[in-house]
């Protein structure tokens, strides 16, 4: 009997432009069969950290708190440069004026709330932070709900046309900071599976990858159902933005830059790294 791995990632396009052939059983990897959970970014995080995904997407700010039982694949993950989440106000205005506000964020566990942490750290701000899921954000602050927000994934191709501005790109604001690219999300898999295991699925995903590449018509269907209503323009524009030759392999950069921020992650946090790789090796 096959054993079954539990996979976990978004519906967001990027995600679903990766796993297409693997959620459809175009590519396999015997002797497993996948239980393919699609979730919002920070329940995503909240299954990893309590073990029920084998393999799982996660926040790279969320992977510094698994990296006892979890190990990051190479392939499969979200980063670059001119990629990261944007802090949106209402009107036009300075980080100082945010101090003592009411900030949406897309969960407490993603890499957007570490970098804004971050930020709000080096500029000396306190910020209330409310918590909710990343496509009530923009509305949040439209409504006047929230005093600014902080956008993910097609929120960057969208928030002019609901009249809201731009006061930072954090991920402009991490590579200044760090001299590396963003790395905002990983694939996570059990350490416990082993890395022959590892190997396999970082090899599928990988061929995943490639062959959405190769022939986008076929995966087109599963990304639009999966995108809800956003128009092809901005599924075109997110995967363009969010698929890169980081999420073929993560690279000797790519690694820096993860390290880098689960380092700044678990500062941030007051939690201990643990002695072990943080990438598989292939």
């Amino acid at each position: 009997m096959s054993k079954i791995l539990k996979l976990g990632y978004s519906p967001c396009p990027n995600d679903t432009f990766i796993f297409h052939a693997l959620a459809s059983g175009a590519v396999s990897i015997d002797p497993f069969k996948l239980d393919v959970t699609l979730a919002d970014v920070e329940e995503l995080n909240s299954m990893a950290r309590s073990g029920r995904m084998d393999i799982c997407k996660v926040s790279v700010h969320a992977a510094a708190h698994i990296m006892d039982d979890y190990i990051l694949l190479r392939a499969g993950g979200a980063m670059g440069r001119g990629v990261g989440p944007l802090l949106l106000t209402g009107a036009p205005c300075i980080i100082d004026d945010l101090d003592g506000k009411r900030v949406a964020i897309p969960g407490r566990n993603t890499t957007a709330n570490l970098l804004f942490s971050l930020m709000c750290r080096q500029a000396g701000i306190n910020i209330e932070l409310v918590e909710m899921v990343f496509d009530q954000v923009m509305p949040a602050i439209k409504n006047g709900e929230v005093d600014a927000g902080v956008v993910i994934h097609e929120g960057r191709f969208t928030y002019e046309a609901l009249g809201l501005s731009r006061l930072a790109d954090l991920g402009q604001w991490w590579e200044d900071f760090s001299g590396l690219p963003i790395p905002l999300g990983s694939i996570a898999i059990k350490r416990s599976l082993g890395a022959e295991t590892a190997s396999l699925v970082n090899a599928a995903i990988r061929k995943s990858l490639t062959l959405s590449h190769i022939d986008e018509k076929s995966a087109w269907p599963y990304i639009k159902e999966n995108a809800q209503e956003m128009d092809d323009d901005v599924i075109h524009e997110h995967i363009k933005t969010f698929v890169t030759d980081y999420s073929e392999d993560v690279g000797e950069e790519g690694e820096q830059a993860v390290s880098r921020l689960l380092e700044e992650a678990a500062r941030m946090d007051g939690i201990e790294l643990p002695d072990l790789p943080i990438f598989i090796e292939i």
